[in-house]
């Protein structure tokens, strides 16, 4: 719990730091005096003067503010009204307030490129069996493929065509296969079979993946799961065996590996578990035979499972766990490749996050995708224990999202001021004030209506509602 708070108190500081100081240093960069630069909201608990600005740091950590002279909020001496905000150039004015957005999306580059030079281990695209009757099962995926190089098809356009991309990692693959879903493509996947994770290539293929059968609202974290893998490639072990279980008292040790179960030799960990799961008859469990390997001597191994909670379902369980450790790969790149790479994905994920956001916003995306302060904390928990550069990663995925969504042509977020100055360039007069106080109040109210919404999905998860 003291690593999420910590974690969470860290990512929002650094982001909102960040944004602020975007604005802050457009606003001197066009000579507008700065009054305030606030991190949180409410009650000052911290304040020091330096030159003509006041740096505050408040009770509520979730956001900040830049406050800047101008004479709609208060009176201004004649000696400094050409200091004021309000008295600047349409240009200036619209370069001070997308210069936070701006600033959030390069920390996000930059903190891509340093997750890309420092490496990181990634689960290997190595598959397990996927699960009968999915989409991957009915593309020809097997136990034992490794995933190379995806391309990602669209109707009328030749396969030379097509955009092709290097898998180097599940992380890849998972990206991957939410770009094209939500896009509504198909892709080409390029295959090689190994039968152990460093061993040579049994054999080479295509396979078509019909991506496009799911539909939109359906595309979230889970897509992997949805499309019928079930993880990476693990050998199917007995990895730990837990005291006083159906396990430990039928003699299975840790390290025996399963050589057929229920006469059906399993190809992997994973199918192994799903034989397991299936093991039942009217909601009891039903006697499982093994044979399993174990010092170059093979054992018959029967044992009854017992019937276990799992989700809200009952299951047969074994209480052992199963498999071996996934194969993973070391990420790394180049100074250049690193950061063309970083600059590629932060605009990768912007795009997406406006598409997930349009889709939603027209019923084709769920709205479980909106997350809030809650998930924002228990994810920034669990990457910060990953490891630092599983934490930058996330920072920088949130960076992203914080940029993107001050975008957003909301009158109460910076989209919504350059809104009103592309309105002011177009007809050459500033909008009204009576049409600024009702934009910002229906702002307000889709705001406070988001904001909602993302902490019921919050609740929702954390209560394994979701």
């Amino acid at each position: 719990m003291l690593m999420t708070v910590l974690s969470f108190l860290v990512t929002i500081g650094v982001l909102v730091v960040i944004h602020e100081y975007g604005h802050y240093r457009a606003a001197l960069a066009c000579d507008v005096k700065v009054l305030r630069f606030s991190v949180g909201f409410g009650h000052v608990l911290w304040r020091r003067q330096r030159g003509e600005t006041e740096f505050v740091i408040s009770a509520l950590p979730l956001g900040g503010y830049v406050k800047m002279l101008d004479e709609r909020e208060g009176p201004v001496a004649p000696a400094e009204r050409d200091r004021a905000f309000n008295r600047k150039p349409l240009r200036q004015r619209a370069f001070v307030v997308a210069a936070g957005p701006l600033a959030n999306l390069l920390l996000a580059v930059l903190l891509y490129a340093g997750v890309n030079w420092s490496g990181v281990e990634e689960l290997r695209p190595w598959l397990a069996q996927p699960r009968a009757g999915s989409l991957a099962a009915d593309a020809g995926l097997q136990s034992g493929d490794e995933i190379v190089s995806l391309e990602m098809l669209q109707a009328g356009v030749s396969n030379s065509d097509a955009s092709q991309h290097e898998v180097r990692s599940m992380t890849d693959l998972q990206w991957l296969f939410i770009q094209a879903a939500l896009a509504g493509q198909d892709v080409r996947l390029q295959v090689a079979s190994r039968a152990e994770a460093q061993g040579p290539v049994t054999e080479r293929r295509s396979l078509v993946l019909q991506l496009s059968r799911i539909p939109a609202a359906e595309v979230d974290g889970r897509l992997l799961d949805r499309v019928g893998l079930n993880g990476p490639y693990a050998e199917p072990l007995i990895a730990e065996v837990l005291p006083g279980g159906p396990a430990a008292k039928a003699g299975l040790r840790a390290g025996d590996r399963v050589v057929s179960i229920n006469g059906v030799p399993p190809a992997d960990a994973g199918q192994l578990r799903q034989i397991i799961r299936g093991s039942q008859l009217d909601g009891a469990a039903r006697q499982v035979s093994l044979v399993v390997e174990r010092a170059g001597q093979t054992m018959p191994v029967n044992l009854m499972p017992v019937m276990t909670e799992v989700k809200g379902q009952r299951v047969p369980r074994i209480e052992a766990a199963l498999g071996s450790m996934p194969a993973t790969v070391e990420v790394r790149y180049g100074l250049v490749e690193g950061l063309t790479k970083a600059a590629s994905k932060t605009w990768d994920v912007s795009v997406m996050s406006l598409s997930m956001l349009g889709k939603m916003l027209i019923g084709e995306a769920s709205l479980q995708n909106l997350s809030g302060p809650l998930t924002i904390a228990d994810y920034a928990g669990r990457s910060a224990e990953m490891g630092w550069v599983y934490y930058v990663g996330f920072l920088a995925l949130v960076s992203v999202s914080l940029g993107v969504l001050n975008l957003l042509p909301l009158p109460v977020l910076d989209g919504g001021h350059l809104m009103y100055y592309l309105f002011e360039g177009v007809t050459g007069r500033p909008v009204s004030d009576i049409w600024l106080e009702r934009l910002q109040r229906g702002g307000v109210a889709i705001m406070l209506a988001m904001m909602s919404l993302a902490l019921y999905n919050d609740l929702a998860r954390l209560l394994g509602a979701h």
